[in-house]
């Protein structure tokens, strides 16, 4: 690769992850293994023929150098790069390069690896810029059954002030139509762990801006009615925090009692320790006299691994007990759970969704294999492995994870996901008459232990 491509290729780096062992991936997998050849598409120019033999050897080098295992589990990446590269010289559209290097990767046969086309990376690529995403509506959405449905509003946001209501469908957003980019999308990624992660992000970055903006947003009400409203973006929930080079992120932590004399706490990510871990703790010794402990990380991405390993132990009294264990080329992590002083020995419900990525997925998934928490929701990510994701010379995005990820019960989390004892999804119906079936079903398991 020349000098030049690789001084294109650091500028336009795009991290899902820290490369620290202590930062997991974020926002999963966008896996896409080339896309159909459209009609009439153009032959490649000289130029798109060199940047696309630039972005293979970028692609080719990077899982040589950083792959955690060296051998690549005992696959001739020489040998591969000998057998496609007269491929790649041979192709004359650009389907038929991206056919080539997305076959590159999957000859590892690993999630985490994968080529995504230019026009799907963008319109997946998070918006780049200072404050760009600071401004939000207060919706939280699920993409439930091909539709974008609001699953809950916050209180005083500005949503909240016009009127919108949880089951609210989402039909368009700005001059977007969301169902057949949903339903185009879905195709895609029918069959993959991360699908609902895919989807709802498509529609939750059009729905953030900057702090001031306006986004028209098209819903059908309760009553299958349009509803078109104007949106000014308010500051998003929580507090903004940074980690490395990643984009700056917003986290927050709720706790409260519910009816029953049952402890829950939710956040959003497991960052800002000293906040959250700070909340968590207090909260969790205000709940040691009760009932049963909800923890909902229902949409939660991840974060840092050791704050998960701090959390556990509030309900794990035994030592030397692991969440797993995380391997690099050149170091393991054991994620290992630090039993608190006094620890808490009720019963705990864990709610996960879809959204549920990486350090969430090794916290439920851990506590699950050592029997501690029951589990309800819906399948998590499948999104466990640390990864970054780059843009091509030729414009198509390239993701690559550099570490593996194995639960103490041996299994690897990733593109299987955490299966929950208890599977529930809300449905439309459930969302407009005000109801949170899966935290419902929870609290009722912890009343029948009593």
């Amino acid at each position: 690769m020349t000098s030049e491509s690789a001084k294109r290729n650091k500028t336009n780096r795009r991290p899902l992850c820290g490369a620290g062992m202590a930062v997991v991936c974020l926002l999963g997998p966008v896996l896409v293994g080339g896309c159909a050849t459209v009609q009439k598409e153009p032959l490649l120019t000289d130029e798109q023929r060199q940047l696309n033999l630039e972005s293979f050897d970028y692609v080719w080098t990077t899982i040589h150098d950083k792959h955690w295992d060296p051998e690549l589990g005992g696959l001739d990446w020489q040998a591969v790069h000998d057998e496609l590269q007269p491929r790649l010289e041979e192709a004359t559209v650009m389907s038929e390069s991206r056919a080539v290097m997305a076959g590159m990767v999957a000859r590892l046969g690993k999630s985490h690896f994968a080529i995504v086309p230019a026009k799907l990376y963008k319109d997946l690529e998070q918006p780049a810029g200072e404050g760009i995403q600071d401004g939000a509506t207060g919706i939280d959405v699920r993409v439930i059954d091909g539709h974008a449905l609001v699953t809950s509003v916050q209180q005083d946001s500005p949503a909240a002030d016009l009127g919108v209501r949880p089951g609210w469908r989402i039909v368009r957003i700005g001059e977007d139509d969301l169902d057949p980019k949903l339903a185009d999308l879905g195709q895609e990624f029918d069959g993959e762990t991360y699908k609902d992660l895919i989807l709802s992000r498509v529609v939750d970055t059009r729905l953030r801006g900057r702090v001031g903006d306006t986004v028209l947003v098209r819903f059908l009400d309760g009553e299958d009615q349009e509803v078109d409203l104007d949106i000014t973006l308010a500051q998003r929930r929580g507090r903004k925090v940074r980690i490395g080079h990643l984009p700056g992120m917003y986290v927050w932590i709720e706790s409260r009692r519910l009816d029953g004399d049952i402890g829950y706490i939710a956040f959003s990510g497991f960052f800002d320790p000293n906040y959250v871990m700070g909340a968590f703790n207090e909260a969790m010794k205000s709940f040691m006299d009760v009932d049963g402990i909800v923890i909902d990380v229902r949409g939660n991405p991840g974060g840092i691994g050791a704050m998960a390993m701090g959390m556990a132990g509030w309900f794990i009294a035994e030592k030397e007990h692991r969440l797993g264990t995380m391997y690099t080329r050149d170091n393991e992590l054991k994620i290992v759970v630090f039993p608190r002083a006094v620890t808490y020995d009720g019963p705990v419900a864990l709610l996960i969704d879809g959204l549920s990525g990486s350090c969430s997925e090794i916290f439920a998934g851990g506590l699950k294999d050592l029997g501690r928490v029951r589990v309800f929701g819906s399948r998590t990510a499948g999104a466990a492995l640390p990864s970054t994701f780059e843009k091509l010379p030729n414009g198509d995005g390239f993701q690559y994870a550099f570490a593996n990820y194995v639960s103490q019960g041996g299994e690897e989390l990733e593109g299987v996901g955490v299966i929950p004892h208890v599977e529930l999804v809300p449905t439309r119906e459930a969302l407009l008459q005000g109801k949170d079936p899966v935290l419902e079903a929870a609290v009722d398991w912890i009343r029948d232990q009593q």
